[in-house]
């Protein structure tokens, strides 16, 4: 084990590739004029940003936390095409949410989307029977064109030996069908770098302190880097405001007596150790309306979700005692008590839902984007799903390119002309990246573990190879951060050098698993934070 006292020496060798320093970013984005400022790295932000650069236009993304570091970070980690949909008659949503889906999982991040099988469990007096769930089941496949399997029944019997710990006490009968999951935040890191790649100027940790205007018109921000205090500032053509839970605190920013455009709910969730193997995920209906998931994910189990509104500062968003009560009596309908124990909890989380404003229950509204423009000309985007994360990129851009007068018309691509199905960096198959990680495997000394290996393909993609080889140059690179996770201290240092890590939390919760898996211990966050202090 890398003792303390070494780890300031680890990865301070020279590596090409790494990224500007802060100071050099803070004084590119103080002395270009970008065509599109936006602020705000969650996904939507994001999407934006790496859709806009393709296009041609100069870009400059900021958040003043960390990249999908809040809600973006908190989601059911799934992408699907929404089956509940289907009880409202949006038909032709879940068919344009299950393209999404499918070029996603596919052809844009095969290496970090991963098929998952759902089992969705009819009990005696439940919500819905057996043959309505049978017949919505095989729309959903159909939908999808059967490119997971045809949705079908099972016995409780055969879902059981899939799932150990499935309660069969009044289970008639379980419905099947197929959707995928992913890393929400290595899947919004990839994208950042996409963004990146296409030209965008991104800083995070960086703190929006007020806007800049012309006659009137927002062309810019100011903003305070949060690492050291450093002030500094940016002018745009125009800005996009994609803050999420913030979006309204922005748009005060610009007209003092803007009236509140959204309404947020706020999504609970839990994750536990894994009494038993989980070869398939539960969907267990707990009314007309609400589903709760039990989804194998990351070798462990995360539960949930909640659905209430939220009115609270949403910085403050946390999971209560409330909240994790509700998720495990929900998840119990359908789940054996051995495996909701309140012992095997190593981590909880809450994000909040950007809906549209407007009265009913948050469960029952659409979860639509919204696009608004405000007096002082800046855009406001907010709302949307994870899955359609690309789409809602070109939906800014078409109302970029409509805009009175055609201020950037001129200066970008048609959106219709970029290519439609761009993949994300570090695309390949995972399993041949996992099979050349064991067979190369750090030299000298042990190949590879099988676990470390595949964690790695699944959630860098080819780009494994650049952190195998920073473990190959240096064997305590090469260690486990912690003896019962896959992840190596190489991870961090390629989260420093490549991936824009300021914090431990950013590389403890985000670019790694430790804290979602209850490892990110005292001794570990110092080590990490030796680390960043000792950057080149």
């Amino acid at each position: 084990m890398t003792t303390l006292q070494s780890v300031p020496t680890l990865g301070t060798h020279p590596a090409s590739g790494f990224l500007p320093s802060r100071a050099e970013t803070r004084e590119q984005l103080s002395k270009a004029s970008y065509d599109l400022l936006v602020i705000g790295g969650g996904i939507l932000g994001i999407s934006t940003a790496w859709h806009a650069a393709q296009s041609g236009l100069r870009v400059a993304l900021v958040d003043a936390g960390d990249f999908a570091g809040a809600t973006s970070s908190a989601s059911s980690k799934l992408l699907h095409g929404g089956l509940r949909y289907l009880q409202t008659g949006a038909v032709k949503l879940v068919a344009e949410n299950h393209f999404e889906r499918r070029a996603l999982s596919r052809e844009v991040a095969p290496h970090l989307a991963n098929p998952l099988t759902f089992y969705l469990p009819v009990y005696k007096g439940g919500p819905h029977g057996a043959a309505k769930l049978g017949a919505g089941v095989f729309a959903y496949s159909a939908l999808s064109a059967f490119g997971d399997g045809v949705g079908h029944v099972i016995s409780p019997a055969k879902a059981q030996r899939d799932v150990p710990e499935l309660r069969t006490e009044n289970l008639k009968a379980v419905a099947v069908y197929g959707d995928d999951q992913m890393n929400d935040a290595r899947m919004a890191l990839m994208t950042v770098r996409a963004a990146v790649d296409a030209g965008t100027t991104v800083l995070n940790h960086a703190e929006v302190t007020g806007l800049r205007f012309t006659r009137g018109r927002v062309t810019g921000a100011e903003l305070k880097d949060r690492t050291d205090g450093t002030e500094f500032g940016v002018n745009a053509r125009l800005v996009l405001n994609a803050t999420g839970p913030w979006v309204d605190h922005l748009r005060r920013m610009e007209d003092a007596g803007a009236a509140p455009s959204i309404r947020l709910s706020k999504g609970a969730h839990l994750v536990l150790k894994r009494t038993s193997p989980w070869k398939a995920a539960l969907a267990t209906p707990i009314d007309k309306y609400r589903i709760t998931f039990a989804l194998p994910w990351e070798d462990m189990l995360l539960l949930g979700t909640t659905d209430e509104a939220y009115e609270g500062d949403p910085g403050e968003v946390s999971v209560t005692e409330q909240d994790t009560a509700q998720i495990l009596d929900e998840a119990a309908f359908s789940i054996r008590d051995q495996q909701l124990s309140r012992d095997l909890i190593t981590y909880a989380f809450a994000g909040l839902r950007v809906l549209p404003g407007g009265p009913g229950d948050t469960s029952q509204a659409k979860r639509e984007t919204v696009v608004t423009e405000g007096r002082g000309g800046m855009l406001s985007v907010a709302g949307g799903k994870w899955t359609t994360f690309r789409h809602i990129g070109r939906t800014v851009m078409n109302k970029l390119a409509a805009l009175p007068g055609q201020p950037l018309a001129e200066d970008m691509e048609p959106i219709d002309q970029l290519p439609r199905k761009l993949p994300l960096p570090g695309i390949a198959n995972p399993n041949a990246v996992a099979h050349r990680l064991m067979a190369d495997g750090p030299a000298p000394g042990p190949r590879m573990s099988a676990d470390t290996a595949r964690h790695l393909a699944t959630h860098y993609g080819s780009l494994s190879f650049d952190i195998a080889r920073l473990a190959n140059d240096d064997p305590a690179l090469a260690e486990r951060i912690h003896p019962d996770a896959p992840e190596i201290w190489a991870q961090v240092v390629y989260a420093r050098d490549h991936e824009w890590a300021e914090t431990a939390d950013d590389v403890l919760r985000r670019r790694t698993t430790l804290t979602v898996r209850g490892l990110a211990t005292d001794g570990i966050r110092d080590r990490v934070e030796g680390l960043l202090r000792h950057r080149r």
